[in-house]
């Protein structure tokens, strides 16, 4: 992860911005939690300023674009935490866990370091549907897919879990590649597309085709003719969850 954050990452604090609404719903996931390592931690989104933070991540590209004043930041795996057993009232990973190299070793760490709590905040591949896969790059979800964790996994690592929606606001300010659902011209910006990793990983061609077929789709109205309805809601869930995992 180190190495593919260094090499995407350059100006991703511009693009991956936290969204206030979700920034809620993943502090209300961590419950009353005094203390929290974010596993993962990137240039610093969604680290809660009401508590004691210290923060993980591999990539020093994102560690020097973390804001001054923000939680200290160790550079270390999530697969081995330099940190005691529940050394941490919670763990807390945001959209990070595909990028592990061994994702049932991190998802013990992360139950290892937390006393009280394991906030996870992932996409899970079954039953999704998003129409900038279905219809203009069906490389992202064979990638995805391959990549990211069914809810079954987490359940063997953590125990018991809770799982919650996470609805996407169509204004969503964080640029995942889910964002931007109610505004289907901003994936044609490569600037947009910089900060999506999973683009990251597909080949040129496929990026061109897809991005052909959606700019013919949205100039000759095919896209609002399937899609229109989407222009009325104000949320939709995308397969983006919240896990959580209480351990007392």
């Amino acid at each position: 992860m180190a190495e593919l954050y260094d090499e995407i990452g350059v100006g991703y604090r511009a693009r991956r911005r936290p969204d206030p609404r979700l920034a809620a719903a993943i502090t209300w996931a961590l419950g009353e939690t005094e203390t929290v390592v974010n596993v993962g931690a990137g240039a610093g989104s969604y680290e809660p300023a009401d508590r004691s933070v210290v923060a993980v991540e591999p990539a020093m590209t994102m560690i020097r674009q973390r804001s001054a004043g923000s939680a200290p930041v160790v550079q270390a795996s999530a697969t081995e935490l330099p940190f005691r057993d529940d050394g941490f009232a919670a763990a807390l990973a945001v959209l990070t866990v595909h990028h592990w190299p061994d994702r049932a070793r991190g998802l013990d760490e992360l139950g290892r370091v937390a006393r009280r709590r394991v906030v996870v905040v992932t996409w899970d591949p079954v039953d999704f549907s998003f129409w900038l896969v279905d219809d203009y790059f069906p490389e992202l979800a064979a990638i995805d897919r391959q990549i990211c964790p069914a809810i079954e996994e987490f359940r063997r690592a953590l125990g018991h879990i809770e799982v919650y929606p996470l609805p996407i606001p169509h204004d969503c300010v964080d640029g995942f590649l889910g964002a931007y659902w109610r505004r289907p011209h901003a994936y044609l910006d490569a600037g947009v597309r910089s900060a999506i990793s999973t683009f990251a990983k597909m080949t040129p061609s496929d990026v061109e085709a897809g991005l052909e077929r959606l700019r013919r789709d949205l100039e000759d109205g095919t896209w609002a003719r399937r899609y229109g309805d989407l222009l009325d809601r104000a949320e939709i869930d995308l397969g983006y969850r919240i896990v959580v995992a209480a351990k007392r």
